[in-house]
């Protein structure tokens, strides 16, 4: 030190591993690839999702649970509630069908809308048929068919399964004022 010149200065992290540095760095590494994996993820999703087929939708409604029940020979009305999920938004709407059975194990159920307009329809005891008071349509209760007025087809009917002595239906509805029946 006689020549004014002090040595520099000597770093005493020098020579051995940077634990603390080595570690900061795997925590930034992990930090960014949980970040990119939250993002990316359904960033992927919303661009691969629409090409991908939705799988088929089971819309069977349970409309009454027990068979014993239902009426002989006489049109009866069930309502029930079908709830949608749509993204964040359900929404539920107040939906019937009218099932006729003359046996009690053999069941038709049709779609409560009048195929002309979609106005709903009521049972006539007195001329034992199916009458829609919006444009006086009458249908058969048995068959669906058209009796009279302006519907252009008969009632729509509906898949029916029975299962533990519950009625289940595979509810639709269709176009309305069309011959053709067609799924809406």
């Amino acid at each position: 030190m006689a020549d004014g010149h002090e040595p520099p200065p000597t770093d005493p992290l020098e020579g051995s591993h940077h634990p603390r540095r080595g570690f900061l760095a795997w925590l930034s590494l992990i930090g960014g690839a949980i970040s990119a994996g939250l993002v990316g993820v359904p960033l992927l999703r919303a661009f691969v999702s629409p090409a991908m087929p939705t799988p088929p939708k089971d819309n069977w409604v349970k409309v009454a649970d027990d068979i014993a029940l239902i009426d002989l020979d006489t049109p009866v009305r069930v309502t029930f509630v079908e709830t949608k999920q749509d993204a964040w938004i359900e929404t539920r709407t107040l939906n019937s069908v009218w099932l006729y059975t003359t046996d009690g194990e053999h069941f038709k159920a049709y779609n409560s809308h009048c195929t002309h307009l979609g106005c709903g329809f009521i049972y006539n005891k007195d001329d034992n048929h199916l009458f829609c008071p919006c444009h006086r349509g009458v249908f058969d209760p048995k068959t669906g068919a058209v009796l009279g007025g302006p519907p252009p087809r008969g009632l729509d009917e509906l898949k029916v399964q029975i299962r533990d002595s519950a009625v289940f239906v595979q509810y639709k509805n269709f176009r309305l004022g069309v011959p053709d029946r067609v799924e809406a």
